[in-house]
């Protein structure tokens, strides 16, 4: 139900944008719709739908070109693509020059003459392979595109096409007419030919007669080409069979979406395979994949063919990227609107043999050819009983992503409660998806009270009197006339107060009353206790303990919880004050320090003295610590991460390292998830996204505790980079009422180590020893992930928080942690007193 299909120009209407002057906006009264299970429908629309995103079939000059083209124009909703921008891509001289200077990728020799200054090409010197020759006038050139093309045939370039020195100057005029709009591409045995002339353009003696025609010429043969990227790993050339085989190319078909922040994904590769002598062209041959492609040309070691098959993703990547680049140095009518963005593409490749090694060399990029290409594959596959491939799900999930941030532009968001440094990313995160955030803050002077729409100052620090505030800040938001769309809070002590805003405002959220089950850990194990249906039942996770508010409260959970148990606030956060106790004195003599040390907010902020100074005595679980971060969508499990903890620094608990993914196994994550949600929905918290901390044991997990609202620290920064959504828009989108797509079998991109700093461990090392500075410089060339916690000491002695997390990134765990003890070790950050290799151990 969240795509449409618009099959006729009498379906659709523009009118002028209410939001984007001299934008449109396109309404929908007709449209056929698509549900689970295969049923689709044309339904009629009264009053019209309005487009949040618009896609369709820009080829210009194609059946639809016509008045897709026309209706979208000038959107205000991004548009997957228009006719100037697939014109621009199909482009051949552009795409190669692209390829070459930016993506670093081999391309065919190629000699170009165009006319005038070539503005529509980048501003990149010429990169190899390309020679670009420009004409001020198309007459009297011919004489000097003889020379040039004379040059360029008998050049260092093309000696090693020999074979094809029989080809002569009408061959070449001849395929050069051809290349209007086409592939773009000859391929030849073991060297591509690039052919191909900018759109409508017809080339008579090997002159461009329109003005700002490209005219592409490519050598002819076979042979090897200039070395470029993508030889990562060689691969040597197979050896010659001694049977007589005729010449055969192998063109290699990629579809490359534009996924989760803009990254580039490899959705699915097709091959086509032909005689060498004719271009192997989309639509020629029926496609099949590229492992039984690489076998049947010799290609047999699976390690060899895992490599070239790992060469092409990066490849096909880094040919998007370049792309996407160069496309955002359009101007808005370059780009047929200034919401006009590429979305997925297609990139050929060819494999050719160069110095004895197999090598990928990009011959052209196109709209939608290769996309045909993968779904005719897709529907071969179908008939012959193999499972459908992840294709449809990748490209919807990133149409559907860019229509729900255009969703969030302009909403009005009541922020109730700032946090610190760590929460910086809030108000950047608010500026990139529009988000208009009304901040109730107690602190006055903070930060932030320049970087949002309105700032409402309330002192709401003393969070026992919440239902007090809830009213002061429901009347203070409508004394200044606002009209949140959505009330939430990602800061912990003022989960509750946000909770009972919603309440009084009427915005979605989950209730007040399964807010507050969570946020008081005693309450949140006594309430799953009595949750005893299910198979297992949440009690089943649940941990025995006893709420502290006395002495004599220790001594009768001494009697019910045993030792060794764990002490902690009961409100609190950061890991601030929990102990490892072996006995009730040791309990008695921490309770007494903590009640002595810890009475109000001002003795430490931010970690819960908003609620009192109570504690909790809970049963010490043994086994590996985890987070597990849900979005939950009226109790329906959207998406979860598990991230895996090092060991704490006993006898306090404070987080040393983490690492994301998870080390475990799928089914023991599955059983961390699983409990995890059962834990959020027998509270009440139906909506949201939470954060769940649980141990992992032999017997299965057990829960430490819930956290209503967004992961804390790194997690959502970590989520984003290894894995792509952004926890904080998907909270944004529940609290809109809106069910985020998030991925349906998300695959990490990357491997993350992180290793959390002390101020009393490594203040110097990082301050006066410069290696902050260090740090940041590593960040800045994207070689380290730093997580500013607090910009001051927060705390000291036992009661110190971290205050910068430190993590690299690898293509497996080992080499990530790798990184990570070598940087540690280099900045002195590993030390006898604090062993990052002892706590890096534990991912395995």
């Amino acid at each position: 139900g969240a795509m449409v299909l618009c099959l006729s120009p009498t379906w659709a209407s523009r009118v002028p944008s209410e939001t984007s002057p001299g934008a449109w906006s396109l309404l929908l009264s007709q449209g056929i719709s698509f549900e689970a299970g295969g049923h689709s429908t044309l339904e009629t629309y009264v009053p019209p739908r309005r487009a949040n995103y618009v896609t369709g079939t820009f080829a210009a000059g194609g059946p639809e070109g016509g008045w897709v083209g026309e209706l979208a124009c000038d959107l205000d909703c991004p548009m997957g693509g228009s006719v100037p921008l697939t014109c621009w891509l199909e482009d051949p001289l552009v795409t190669r020059w692209v390829l070459a200077a930016r993506a670093n990728l081999p391309v065919p020799p190629t000699l170009a003459f165009v006319l005038g200054t070539g503005g529509h090409l980048p501003v990149d010197p010429s990169p190899p392979g390309v020679r670009l020759v420009r004409l001020e006038d198309p007459q009297g050139q011919e004489s000097l595109v003889q020379e040039e093309v004379g040059a360029f045939l008998g050049g260092t370039a093309m000696e090693p096409y020999s074979q094809g020195k029989g080809w002569g100057v009408t061959t070449l005029e001849f395929l050069l007419s051809q290349g209007a709009g086409g592939d773009g591409g000859h391929v030849g045995p073991c060297g591509p030919v690039g052919l191909g002339v900018g759109q409508g353009n017809h080339i008579p003696h090997g002159v461009p007669e329109a003005h700002g025609g490209v005219c592409v010429l490519g050598g002819v043969g076979q042979g090897p080409l200039p070395p470029g990227g993508g030889r990562a790993c060689p691969v040597p050339c197979p050896p010659g069979s001694p049977a007589p085989r005729l010449p055969m190319a192998l063109r290699i078909c990629t579809l490359v979406c534009s996924s989760w922040g803009d990254r580039p994904q490899l959705c699915q590769v097709a091959c086509g395979v032909g005689r060498a002598e004719a271009p192997v062209r989309h639509g020629a041959a029926l496609p099949q994949g590229l492992d039984s492609s690489l076998h049947q040309w010799g290609v047999t070691a699976p390690s060899q063919r895992q490599a070239l098959a790992t060469q092409l993703q990066e490849a096909a990547e880094a040919a998007m990227a370049a792309l996407l680049a160069a496309e955002a140095e359009l101007s808005p009518e370059q780009r047929g609107g200034a919401r006009a963005h590429t979305d997925f593409l297609g990139v050929d490749f060819l494999l050719a043999c160069v110095d004895e090694t197999l090598e990928l060399v990009a011959l052209s990029t196109n709209s939608q050819r290769c996309l045909e290409t993968c779904l005719l594959a897709e529907a071969m596959g179908h008939a012959v009983g193999q499972p459908a491939s992840d294709l449809p799900r990748l490209l919807a999930e990133a149409l559907l992503h860019r229509a729900q941030c255009h969703l969030v532009e302009g909403k009005d968001i009541l922020l109730i409660g700032a946090g610190g440094v760590s929460k910086s990313f809030v108000w950047e995160a608010a500026r990139d998806y529009g988000l208009r955030i009304h901040l109730v803050e107690s602190d006055p002077e903070h930060f932030a009270a320049g970087l949002v729409q309105t700032f409402l100052p309330y002192d709401s620090r003393e969070h026992r009197r919440d239902e007090e505030h809830a009213e002061r800040v429901t009347e203070l938001v409508r004394a200044r006339g606002l009209r949140p769309h959505a009330c939430l809070s990602y800061w912990d002590d003022c989960v509750v107060l946000a909770a009972l805003v919603c309440q009084r405002l009427g915005l979605r959220g989950s209730p007040p009353a399964a807010i507050r089950v969570a946020k008081q850990k005693s309450r949140t194990h006594q309430h799953l206790q009595r949750c005893r249906h299910g198979r297992p039942p949440p009690a089943a996770f649940a941990v025995p303990c006893r709420r502290l508010q006395s002495h004599g409260d220790v001594e009768r959970a001494a009697g019910t919880v045993p030792f060794p148990a764990v002490a902690k606030l009961e409100f609190g956060a950061g890991g601030v004050g929990v102990r490892l106790v072996e006995s009730a004195g040791q309990c008695h003599a921490h309770a007494a320090r903590l009640w002595h040390d810890l009475r109000d907010d001002a003795d430490h902020p931010g970690i819960g003295l908003g609620w009192g100074n109570s504690m909790l005595l809970m049963e010490y679980v043994p086994g590996t610590e985890h987070d597990v971060d849900l979005v939950v969508f009226e109790g329906r499990l959207l998406g979860a991460w598990v991230s895996d903890n090092g060991p704490t620094r006993l006898p306090a608990f404070l987080e040393t390292a983490a690492c994301l993914p998870s080390c475990l196994p799928a089914d023991r994550q599955a059983q961390l998830v699983r409990a995890a949600l059962q834990c959020c929905l027998a509270c009440g918290l139906h909506d949201g996204v939470f954060n769940v901390e649980l141990k992992l044991g032999p017997g299965g997990p057990r829960l430490l505790e819930i956290n209503p609202r967004m992961g804390g620290f790194y997690l959502r920064d970590w989520i984003r980079e290894v894995y792509g959504p952004d926890l904080l828009l998907a909270a944004v989108l529940v609290a809109l009422g809106v069910p985020p797509v998030l991925p349906a079998r998300p695959v990490p991109r990357a491997h993350l180590a992180g290793v959390m700093c002390l101020d009393s461990e490594h203040g110097t090392t990082l301050g006066g020893g410069g290696g902050l500075a260090a740090l940041q410089a590593l960040q800045s060339r994207g070689l380290v992930r730093l997580n500013r916690l607090f910009e001051e000491t927060a705390g000291d002695g036992e009661y110190e928080e971290p205050c910068l997390s430190v993590a690299c990134s690898g293509a497996t765990r080992a080499e990530a942690c790798l990184r990570l003890l070598g940087l540690c070790q280099a900045l002195g950050i590993d030390s006898p007193r604090y062993p990052v290799e002892h706590f890096l151990s534990h991912f395995k």
